[in-house]
């Protein structure tokens, strides 16, 4: 049927979906990474896509015609000559497998997106102390600058040769007339060559990684406190931790994590009592001992005494500047710079100060992107 008709069955069901898999859960990741409310998704994402990827270079090997990297062409006369005969001749004859152009590409992705979804997890771990990479946060967590830009600039890199790559098929679809777009949705190509088979034990391989991958995204999403993304940092309890501090300082507002400002901001609001943001702090207030030992407790857990995102990444921006109060400090401005300013005059929010209504379970000292929610 097949040879009337001029097409050949190059992709077998599991390799459309794998491939489309790929795609999606690279297209998703590098949405959601513009909003830290839909981080989770960011992260969950970027599990499917290591997984699939780990599956195509599996399959490189043992898949089925047309899949595996031996049918490759990598020879780069092997290019030239396709582009030549590709500007020469609009109405060529196409090969069933991966030509030159699409041989090249594939490798590129493979190797690109593993360096993205490996960067990912290392800065996941060591940057937020997250995930399976969390371990690294306490002695590497300086590093995080390194692999954020390189996972940055490669997912943008990968970004910019997919669009080359959505051209170029189009090119094929449009110009060549050679109905490409339609050979990763029907399995069928418009060319000669023998159909591709699959054996059983290989559908049954293929499908468990889809079903797999599917798992991996509904288990991270629906816990975050699983394996894949659980904070390495414990809940704080400020009442056992320093009763004082909690008793006190939560008289009139809610407890703030030490490790948000540096010491020497510490310091200076805490010798400023006699002009607290307005209010005046007495012996009547908070007896010198309790305020010896909140200063103690405070300054003892600032900024340079922690690994956390928000504990490095302000003292980092800072430079001289101790300011007392972190919607000061550049990071906070910087993180905060894509919300529209009539957020902070929401009712429930109120005042930027306010981290406790977008930052969920701020109180027991976690800063965890997945955990943000901004009120609307």
């Amino acid at each position: 049927m097949n040879r009337i008709n001029g097409k050949v069955f190059v992709w077998p069901l599991c390799t459309r979906i794998i491939h489309w898999i790929i795609a999606s859960s690279f297209t998703l990741a590098f949405l959601t990474s513009f909003n830290k409310e839909y981080f989770i998704f960011h992260i969950a994402c970027g599990y499917v896509f290591g997984i699939v990827l780990s599956f195509r270079i599996i399959w490189g090997f043992m898949g089925p015609r047309y899949a595996t990297f031996s049918t490759f062409k990598l020879r780069f006369s092997n290019l030239r000559e396709y582009f030549v005969e590709k500007m020469k001749d609009r109405w060529r004859k196409i090969h069933p497998g991966h030509n030159p152009a699409s041989s090249w590409f594939t490798l590129i992705v493979l190797f690109i997106g593993y360096v993205i979804f490996l960067g990912g997890m290392l800065l996941y771990g060591v940057q937020e102390g997250n995930g399976l990479f969390s371990y690294l946060n306490e002695h590497y967590y300086h590093n995080s600058y390194v692999l954020l830009r390189l996972h940055t600039f490669m997912s943008y890199f990968l970004a910019l040769w997919a669009i080359v790559h959505i051209m170029g098929v189009l090119i094929e679809q449009f110009y060549h007339k050679t109905h490409m777009i339609f050979a990763m949705i029907s399995g069928y190509k418009k060319c000669e060559g023998e159909d591709t088979k699959i054996s059983p034990i290989r559908k049954i391989f293929a499908y468990s990684v889809i079903v797999f991958s599917m798992c991996i995204f509904y288990f991270v999403i629906s816990n975050h406190e699983s394996v894949l993304s659980k904070s390495r940092f414990p809940k704080i309890d400020f009442k056992e931790e320093n009763s004082a501090f909690y008793e006190k300082c939560g008289k009139c507002h809610k407890n703030y994590p030490p490790f948000m400002l540096p010491t020497q901001s510490w310091v200076i609001l805490l010798d400023g009592l006699e002009n607290h943001f307005g209010e005046k702090i007495t012996e009547s207030n908070i007896t010198k001992e309790d305020q010896e030992s909140i200063k103690n407790y405070i300054l003892s857990h600032s900024s340079e005494h922690s690994t956390r995102k928000i504990s490095f990444k302000t003292l980092d921006s800072l430079g001289e500047m101790r300011p007392i109060s972190i919607t000061k400090s550049p990071y906070w401005r910087e993180s905060h710079k894509g919300l529209d300013p009539k957020i902070f005059k929401n009712p429930i929010i109120k005042d930027k100060s306010n981290c406790f209504v977008c930052h969920h379970n701020f109180e027991y000292g976690f800063f965890d992107n997945t955990l943000i929610k901004v009120p609307q």
